[in-house]
């Protein structure tokens, strides 16, 4: 029975991990709490069936910890996606201008001309003073955050339309724009 548990543990733990660090959205998050929540409950089982209450100890505080991530991406910020959504697509029925949720702008697909994907914005840079949008930071290429491009899109070459981000921009323009430092972005 402590094998199972501890076999049970190990591919939840792994499992969760996966999904918690894949950073895809509040959902998928919130699923990788739910699966670590299953595996410290597993690891609370193989403390007890093996004598080792410091494991023990160990996983209630970690259940604790994983049903608090639960509540925090599947409750709150699901919540708060869903009210930036909504409150979007409520405002294309109504006079004046169509809002966004400003928090697209740091995981949205930036599309060119042709409508191709040229990378993912992770950021955007907005003055102070005006609270005009100025540029975007787009990333491309890579895998899991190794060996990304980055670089500068001007927010007056791009935009918002039917809730994508995209730019007059064609894959050969995007590729000649000036790469950025992922720790030195221009501060103009």
């Amino acid at each position: 029975m402590d094998q199972t548990a501890s076999w049970i543990a190990t591919a939840a733990t792994i499992i969760a991990a996966c999904f918690t660090a894949s950073n895809l959205g509040s959902r998928v998050t919130g699923i990788g709490f739910i699966i670590f929540t299953v595996g410290s409950i597993a690891w609370f089982t193989t403390g007890y069936l093996t004598g080792q209450p410091a494991l023990m100890w160990t996983n209630v505080v970690m259940t604790l910890l994983n049903l608090f991530g639960v509540y925090r991406w599947l409750g709150r910020q699901a919540k708060l996606e869903e009210g930036a959504s909504k409150a979007a697509e409520a405002s294309t029925a109504l006079p004046g201008d169509n809002l966004f949720p400003a928090s697209s702008l740091t995981a949205a697909h930036l599309l060119g001309r042709g409508g191709e994907v040229l990378g993912s914005t992770v950021d955007a840079m907005i003055s102070c003073d005006g609270g005009r949008l100025c540029y975007l930071v787009v990333a491309q290429g890579g895998v899991a955050g190794v060996g990304e491009t980055f670089r500068r899109v001007d927010w007056h070459y791009a935009g918002v339309e039917e809730g994508a981000v995209k730019t007059d921009i064609c894959p050969d323009q995007f590729e000649r724009l000036p790469e950025l430092q992922k720790d030195n972005w221009p501060g103009a």
